[in-house]
């Protein structure tokens, strides 16, 4: 019986996430849009569709790829085991079971089902931080933070059924995105024109680091004691995205668009800066607040998530790091659905639905496009034999 624990599969946190994260994405985005769009019921369990969704893109589908991104991280920052096999193998029960109380119209009582689906995120805190406290990992203590403020979030929606906590859970991954995409984006760019035979040297910005997230903590602040339809809230966003942008002067951008696997990551930092422009115009309501929303989720977390479950697929099977023609299409496909949410809602209003529905395909359409490219990477062992 252990013997099915010691599979390839469950040799690292991608392998599994990934693979459920972009399953369950397709799955939960299509009948969104089919709901919206008139053809589909929704999930009874949380009483609110709109927080339904925004629960399972949150807590399902980011929180599947941040836990594949650092269960594997977190082996390379400390130099120890990776959590796997058995380990892993609960891990994955516990977010799976999350989702199958989400999702059918059980007879459980209320406190059970939200404690079963607010179960995942303390196991993967637990599961990191040993590994970061055991080798004094400080740097890294910060997504334990981000991680416990998540589950909070989850746990204060829970009991009041007010969306604003799932407002601040965005933010948390969006801390994420600019945590991670500040320490990845310039080195992976760099490499890359390397590889090419360009010149090419990393501009180490500390200042600027600290003060990105500085502004986004501040920006949630904010958010908790103002709201989001508030001029401080609309200043205190308008100033993190001036922070990012300005943030980004240095990340050769401009040379980056001979290889799709580094222009989806510059794309996904891009869009948080133009998210939390229009986060500013929200706070203003010049824009409905939604379209703000979308902006980042689906332009900044969904670029960020799809490139990096391609590029870490690639990169810890050990093959090149190489966009297929599928690959590619399934980046551009998400730009499109990204432009669409967010300009098509602006321009006209009027056919919101339509735009919302073509948005849910597109989506769908790009993590579809994954699974066929990616799933037997996944599954199998790596083509030199090196574990995971």
């Amino acid at each position: 019986m252990l013997k099915l624990f010691e599979h390839p599969f469950l040799g690292r946190g991608f392998r599994p996430f990934f693979l459920c994260g972009a399953v369950y994405t397709v799955f939960s985005v299509l009948l969104w849009g089919g709901f919206y769009a008139g053809h589909t019921q929704l999930p009874e369990v949380l009483g609110d569709p709109v927080g339904w969704h925004a629960h399972e893109m949150i807590y399902g589908f980011t929180m599947a790829i941040v836990a594949g991104f650092l269960l594997t991280a977190v082996a390379n920052w400390t130099g120890g085991a990776p959590a796997r096999q058995l380990h892993l193998a609960g891990l994955v029960a516990l977010w799976g079971a999350g989702r199958l109380v989400l999702n059918l119209n059980t007879e459980l009582p209320s406190w059970l089902v939200y404690g079963i689906a607010g179960a995942f995120i303390p196991a993967l805190a637990v599961s990191l931080a040993l590994p970061l406290l055991k080798s004094r990992n400080i740097r890294n203590f910060i997504f334990l933070g981000l991680l416990s403020i998540l589950s909070g979030c989850e746990a204060a929606y829970f009991i009041t059924g007010k969306i604003m906590p799932l407002y601040l859970a965005v933010l948390m991954i969006v801390i994420m995105v600019s945590l991670i995409g500040g320490r990845i984006i310039p080195a992976f760019t760099v490499a890359a024109l390397r590889r090419r035979g360009e010149t090419a040297y990393p501009t180490p910005q500390p200042k600027a680091d600290i003060a990105a997230l500085l502004s986004l903590i501040i920006l949630g602040v904010v958010l908790v004691v103002f709201g989001n339809a508030d001029v401080v809230f609309a200043a205190a966003a308008f100033i993190a995205a001036i922070i990012h942008a300005w943030r980004m002067r240095y990340y050769l951008t401009a040379r980056v668009w001979h290889d799709p696997m580094l222009w989806i990551l510059h794309l996904g930092y891009a869009w948080l800066v133009v998210g939390l422009f229009c986060a500013a115009a929200a706070g203003l309501e010049i824009i409905p607040f939604s379209t703000a929303l979308h902006s980042i989720t689906v332009g900044s977390i969904g670029s960020m998530t799809l490139g990096m479950m391609c590029r870490v697929t690639l990169g810890h099977t050990g093959r090149d790091l190489a966009a297929s023609k599928l690959t590619t299409l399934a980046f551009i496909l998400m730009q499109l659905a990204a432009v669409i949410r967010v300009g098509g809602v602006i321009v006209m209003p009027t056919q919101a639905t339509l735009w919302i529905a073509a948005t849910a395909c597109l989506w769908a359409g790009c993590f579809a496009f994954y699974l066929p490219v990616y799933a037997p990477m996944l599954w199998k062992q790596r083509p030199d034999g090196a574990p995971a």
